[in-house]
């Protein structure tokens, strides 16, 4: 199984993997150049918080090995895949109740803006094939991919 691993004290709070995950969920699949940041259909899965001290943590979905997320789901529209370890949303069943989003003890799923009708999390970039964007948009390499044993 694959996991994200973050090294925050590399990260300088550029925002290039925001903006690549943003591209990357896009409908209209342009390029990034013309990415519309004031669209809330366009928001990221993942968001850097600036702490007191002035550095940057990466927040983003760590697809748990026991996600609360999913324990906390009454409609079922979270699971977690066994094969791959990725915590999976499916939008038809979700209910809206945001159980999971009060649930994740890393404050890392949230309602949808657009509508607040959906959540918005990490699906580690399932459509792309490779790796997820943010992993390939981080200059200073503070994010990457390394296999785990559960």
């Amino acid at each position: 199984m694959k996991r994200i691993w973050i090294d925050a004290g590399k990260c300088d709070g550029c925002l290039n993997r925001t903006l690549a995950c943003m591209n990357a969920h896009r409908a209209d699949k342009g390029s990034i150049y013309d990415l519309d940041l004031t669209d809330p259909v366009n928001e990221s899965r993942s968001f850097i918080r600036r702490q007191p001290d002035g550095s940057y943590r990466p927040i983003f979905c760590r697809h748990c090995d026991e996600p609360e997320c999913v324990n906390s789901c009454m409609s079922g529209a979270l699971s977690r895949n066994r094969k791959t370890g990725i915590v999976e949303y499916d939008e038809k069943r979700c209910a809206g109740c945001f159980m999971c989003v009060m649930n994740c003890p890393f404050g890392v799923l949230k309602p949808d803006t657009a509508a607040r009708s959906r959540i918005i999390k990490c699906d580690f970039c399932k459509d792309s094939g490779s790796e997820p964007s943010c992993v390939k948009a981080c200059p200073k390499k503070a994010i990457w991919i390394e296999e785990v044993q559960s």
